[in-house]
């Protein structure tokens, strides 16, 4: 595996399904082919969903601490020495989305590229064709896309022994946005119990579990903290969303005077349960062992708590399937080339083929672009007009 480098350290105890080794890498002549296979699988999911980043996206990167806000406040803080004395400008929440979503596209073209099992890079490929590669490109500017390439981030510490480096990169997700205990921390988690013993694994996701407890508990704002921000950001040319504000000087009970949790789980649970029972099955004909595949469905599924925090349901269903495929990663990372057998393939790309029957419906009126002639001619008539470019109404 890519982020892998080095083999465990010798007083970690033997785990039921060991961590494959790293692969000898690929011929240069293997390894272009797969780049240009890669940048075409790209290339089909930014046509289908890219777009500027939303004013609902940029708002929420630009609060800080600075400005009284207790959440989500990790990004806007980092930015506001160069965004308040400039004026807030658009441009540079921009500038730092496409960065940030270039960089984790980068990683998850370079896994695949990099991989000598077929599977894992059909993964890669199937997210990236299939309905959830247009919503990646979609979401641009969302903080998910910086929760998960902070993930691989930390993936890589770790494997390289930096235990205590990832946990830190880990907790300062958290500060991010707090969804990072319900998504990409299960994850996080369960790489740890492979790879270090359980203690030290309990410790490094410790300081983001109180962190995110500690971020749960206070109020989101200063009171008034929103009402101030938004003056501010009014006398400037910045995109507001006040919508966005508003959140922070809501309750969870208040937010459930626009959405019920009962409609978000509704949608979510045929697709939790076909990527427990899928990936249940798989497990059962490798003979894994019971207490890693409880682990590790808990991991994949673990983003359906969302359902009782907000009403993205299409954003959450996309968030579920994208932790199957990180745990579907680690699973074909324990096998040989040849050692998974044409059933357990099958149920994979019958889970994935299914999966992408749930709608992932885009934001604000925007709809995933036809590849059609029309489709085609339409974009290219907005990047050369220059409409594509334009601050999104929303």
């Amino acid at each position: 595996m890519l982020l892998k480098s080095t083999p465990p350290q010798q007083n970690t105890p033997p785990v039921p399904v060991p961590s494959a080794r790293d692969t000898p890498e690929p011929t240069p002549t293997w390894s272009r082919r797969m780049a240009v296979l890669m940048l075409g699988c790209v290339a089909v999911a930014a046509y289908t969903g890219l777009r500027m980043p939303s004013r609902w996206a940029v708002t929420l990167q630009a609060v800080s601490l600075q400005d009284g806000f207790h959440r989500r406040f990790l990004v806007g803080s980092v930015l506001r020495p160069f965004a308040a004395p400039t004026g807030y400008p658009y441009e540079l929440y921009v500038a730092v989305s496409f960065v940030v979503l270039a960089a984790l596209v980068t990683v998850l073209a370079t896994l695949a590229v990099r991989t000598r099992k077929p599977l894992q890079r059909l993964l890669v490929i199937a997210f990236l064709l299939l309905p959830t590669g247009g919503y990646l490109f979609h979401e641009i500017g969302y903080f998910d896309q910086f929760l998960y390439l902070g993930l691989f981030g930390a993936l890589w510490l770790l494997f390289r022994g930096k235990w205590i480096a990832a946990s830190v990169t880990m907790a300062a997700m958290v500060l991010i946005h707090e969804i990072t205990l319900v998504t990409v921390l299960p994850l996080f988690f369960l790489v740890a119990m492979r790879e270090l013993p359980v203690r030290r694994a309990l410790m490094a996701i410790a300081p983001t579990v109180v962190l995110g407890l500690m971020v749960l508990i206070v109020p989101g704002s200063e009171s008034g903290a929103p009402a101030r921000f938004e003056r501010i950001l009014i006398g400037t040319d910045f995109p507001l969303r006040p919508d966005a504000l508003a959140l922070f000087g809501r309750t969870q009970s208040d937010s459930y005077d626009y959405f019920d949790p009962w409609d978000i789980f509704v949608y979510l649970w045929p697709l939790m349960a076909l990527a427990a029972v899928g990936m249940l099955v798989f497990a059962r004909m490798g003979r894994r062992p019971m207490r890693l595949t409880a682990l590790s469905i808990a991991a994949a599924i673990a983003p359906m708590a969302l359902s009782v925090g907000g009403w993205d349901q299409e954003r959450w269903a996309f968030l579920l399937i994208a932790n199957v495929c990180v745990v579907l990663w680690l699973w074909l990372d324990d096998h040989g080339t040849h050692e998974v057998t044409t059933a357990q393939a099958g149920i994979i790309l019958a889970v994935l083929l299914v999966a992408s029957h749930v709608p992932l419906t885009f934001f604000d009126g925007y709809v995933p672009r036809p590849l059609t002639g029309e489709g085609l001619d339409v974009l290219w008539h907005e990047l050369r007009s220059g409409v594509f470019f334009d601050t999104p109404r929303r």
